[in-house]
């Protein structure tokens, strides 16, 4: 496989063997990634096995992460709460 493919949709590398899940890539850049929480750097034509679904042949951004996800949901429960309190004293 000579294709470019984009690991997690911004890195360049190019596949080099598929297996069941996971592929094994080489890097076509220098990147940093993660690993078990820590950060490692990825150095040019460093082989590293993913899984699969990590790879695109697309670059693309990831949606942003919504921010303050906990918050809205938790003040949505308390507007619901509050609601119910109000009717509960009405009758």
């Amino acid at each position: 496989m000579s294709e470019v493919w984009y690991y997690k949709g911004v890195h360049k590398v190019k596949v080099l063997m598929e297996s069941e899940g996971y592929w094994t890539v080489g890097a076509l850049e220098e990147f940093e990634d993660y690993v078990y929480g820590e950060k490692v750097k990825v150095k040019v034509a460093e082989q590293r096995i993913v899984p699969s679904n990590t790879v695109h042949k697309r670059k693309y951004l990831p949606l942003p992460i919504k921010e303050h996800a906990y918050e809205l949901e938790m003040e949505k429960k308390l507007k619901k709460l509050v609601t119910e309190e109000k009717k509960k004293q009405e009758e």
